[in-house]
């Protein structure tokens, strides 16, 4: 009989020869060609992956004396030095005659970005470990950033640890193709209670994962420094670039109270391979013209002001306050009357960058304006209509102080959390009133119901004091809605791939994750899903999941709520205190991805950026006027069944967002009497026109009276107690 090996190998073999060529599966093939990763000599055998065989000696590229060049953290993209002259001993490793390879080696001169561990580009089949302590700390775990899961003993934890801590340890990646490898950025474990990470290690190179070169330094082997502790990401470059297609990290010691435990990130130039069709096939590119970089501070603001000037009539930049720093919080408006509010007219945000080191959201949004003004003056009909219908208003960058701080380090360097916060330390996305609350206890307490409304909810008098923990920009961000009549809006954020909806708060004290729905949750169902489903990657059942969690069974939406419990979130903010439905669109697992994956992300999320605005048009919309056809301010819109209203702006109209159905409304205002009618939303795009026209009661036409010709109005409680007054003296 067959040993276990043997059989399967055997079975994989017969399955591929089964099938065509161009159906086999490029992972089955893998496992066919290569030997098990997991059969390696132990400890005690004479063999190790670091001993060199007869047979099998290669010539290392050496690099020289001097010291080599060092990582210079700056204001732009990881940088290496040019190509020099200590390159050209990279090419001995190239197969003899292998002439494409080396031309194309000398064409990619550019600094390497990340492979894309982080960005799971590099899927789990490509990463590969020596031993594992257990499958939720496997290789494929081993992705810097990684975050564990609230239980860090199941399939989710924060890093790869190897299976026992010796000198024998690996983890590879395979690049799939001729890489030129430039460095390797280390972390520790991710571990609310634990201690482990790598302080030094060798990095070895190999073109068929058999024979395995290692790094070296002059005569012997480079040992390089790891980390000090666990979050912070450490950088070292290669002495001199290394073209191969595998790459391994041997830890050499380790945290003496811990274990060997990595995340980590490869970077390296993939070499062109237009012979591959599965590279091809998976290549993304964009054919928009637009600015992919990272912008710090001025210059985005030097890209807004580009923006205004190619489009001038149909732009604004202003600003809605300043940071902590004192910078300023630029915003630029679209719109075909920028400046002024337009009766009938929604108006629409988007919010980035309330955590500094979310820095996709910032980019998507600079993007976006370009492409809206490119594509206006193209004459592009489905967007020149969407900013003739709407005022659209873009905020890039609610945190700049966090993001200078994370910009300062680059992309990959900064861990998880450096430059999250405000320069004093206050998270914005969670630094707004808790309302949720305030209408809880008095749903509860029906007796106070009354007192708080289910919309609007005023702002508690502690939080307006000056010595409220609140955040300047939060202050900022909170007039700017109370000024503007928003209807819908979403805030960009990063480190996940999914669209959040409210409530974020759960209702029970005692629970942290609990799906908690507002009354309009089949609403906020449907916002999430417009924008997660075209998106190119949220909605892929086949996608890996970025850290712990798996959206898919909500097709890449979650109730905040039921995710993870916040008080005081933007979200419920908006809902509760003003008429705007907001959701939190979280765009990708690498909250700082590296330059060259933006053309990719915008194309991820293009599509996706347009939909989500164009849903501000859904439901119905209309004017409340009085009978000489004034507008109402203030006027209370009520649906039937849903226990939240809302209210017109200052012209009298308002806009409702509703899902197709049928519908009763009522219009009604203090003075006036109410109006009910039956409102119908279909399916096209587009919101129902539903206008109302209340007269006022006599009461208030009696006060009006009074008041004008200067008598003031006599309440009836008053007026009764004076003529029973009047009755007991005359009885007398």
């Amino acid at each position: 009989p067959l040993r276990p090996g043997l059989w399967l190998g055997a079975l994989l073999e017969d399955l591929s020869q089964a099938l065509p060529v161009e159906d086999q599966d490029y992972y089955l093939q893998e496992i066919i060609n290569r030997d098990h990763y997991y059969s390696y000599p132990g400890p005690d055998e004479e063999f190790s992956p670091f001993t060199e065989q007869p047979g099998q000696e290669e010539t290392a590229p050496v690099a020289e004396a001097e010291e080599p060049p060092r990582f210079r953290s700056g204001k732009k993209e990881l940088k290496q030095k040019k190509g020099n002259k200590k390159e050209k001993s990279i090419l001995e490793i190239l197969p003899d005659g292998d002439y494409e390879s080396r031309r194309a080696y000398e064409d990619v001169r550019e600094s390497c970005p990340p492979l894309g561990l982080e960005t799971l580009k590099i899927t789990d089949f490509q990463l590969h470990a020596s031993t594992v302590k257990r499958y939720g700390l496997g290789a494929h775990r081993g992705r810097l950033n990684i975050q564990a899961g609230v239980n860090e003993n199941d399939f989710y934890d924060g890093a790869w640890c190897a299976g026992r801590n010796d000198p024998y340890q690996w983890i590879e990646v395979d690049a799939r193709r001729l890489t030129k490898f430039t460095g390797i950025i280390t972390q520790g474990r991710n571990s609310l209670w634990l201690s482990d990470w790598v302080t030094s290690y060798k990095v070895m190179v190999s073109n068929d994962s058999h024979a395995w070169i290692t790094v070296k330094n002059g005569s012997g082997d480079m040992i390089f420094e790891g980390n000090s502790e666990k979050e912070i990401p450490v950088l070292n470059e290669l002495p001199v670039p290394i073209v191969a297609r595998y790459i391994r990290i041997n830890p050499r010691s380790w945290y003496e109270e811990g274990s060997i435990c990595m995340r980590l990130e490869i970077l390296g130039c993939p070499l062109p391979d237009p012979n591959n069709y599965y590279h091809r096939r998976n290549e993304m590119t964009t054919t928009d013209d637009l600015d992919f970089k990272h912008h710090n501070y001025k210059e985005m603001r030097q890209l807004m002001k580009v923006v205004n000037e190619m489009c001038p009539n149909i732009t604004r930049i202003y600003n809605i306050g300043k940071s902590h720093q004192g910078l300023k919080l630029y915003a630029v408006e679209i719109s075909d009357n920028p400046g002024e509010h337009e009766v009938g007219e929604p108006e629409f945000r988007y919010i980035a960058g309330a955590h500094g080191n979310e820095v996709l959201g910032r980019e998507l949004m600079l993007l976006l304006m370009q492409f809206m003004c490119q594509e206006y003056l193209a004459g592009n009909p489905r967007i020149t209509h969407l900013i003739e219908d709407t005022r659209i208003h873009l905020l890039p960058s609610v945190n700049p102080d966090g993001y200078e701080m994370a910009y300062e380090v680059g992309s990959e360097l900064g861990g998880w959390s450096l430059g999250r916060w405000t320069q004093d330390g206050i998270d914005i996305n969670n630094n707004f009133p808790d309302l949720n609350t305030m209408l809880w206890e008095a749903e509860d307490r029906k007796r106070f119901q009354r007192k708080v409304p289910n919309h609007h909810i005023p702002i508690p008098e502690w939080y307006l004091s000056e010595n409220a923990t609140v955040a300047v920009e939060t202050r900022a961000v909170i007039a700017w809605m109370e000024k503007n009549p928003f209807v819908l809006g979403g805030n960009l954020q990063g480190g996940e791939l999914v669209v959040a909806y409210p409530y974020d708060m759960v209702r029970s004290t005692w629970k942290t994750q609990e799906h908690t729905p507002t009354p309009d949750d089949h609403v906020f169902r449907w916002l999430a899903y417009s924008y997660a489903s075209t998106h190119r990657l949220m909605t892929d059942a086949r996608r890996r999941v970025c850290h712990t969690e798996d959206f898919q069974k909500e097709d890449g939406t979650v109730n905040g709520a039921s995710w993870h419990t916040v008080a005081g979130s933007i979200n419920d903010f908006s809902y509760l205190h003003t008429n705007c439905f907001e959701l939190s669109i979280y765009v990708g697992c690498d909250k700082y991805p590296h330059e060259s994956e933006l053309p990719e992300e915008w194309e991820n999320n293009r599509e996706s950026l347009i939909v989500f605005m164009e849903q501000v048009h859904r439901g119905i919309k209309g004017l409340v006027r009085d009978l000489s056809g004034k507008g109402i301010p203030n006027a209370i819109i009520s649906v039937e069944g849903v226990n939240h209203d809302i209210r017109t702006a200052s012209d009298g109209d308002y806009w409702r967002l509703l899902n197709p159905g049928d519908y009763v409304v009522t219009a009604k205002a203090e003075g006036y009497t109410s109006s009910t009618k039956n409102c119908a939303v279909g399916y096209d795009m587009g919101a129902t026109q539903c206008d109302f026209t209340i007269s006022k009661t006599n009461l208030a036409r009696i006060k009006e009276i009074m008041e004008k010709f200067g008598k003031q109005p006599i309440s009836l409680s008053i007026r009764r107690r004076r003529q029973r007054a009047r009755q007991r003296r005359q009885r007398r």
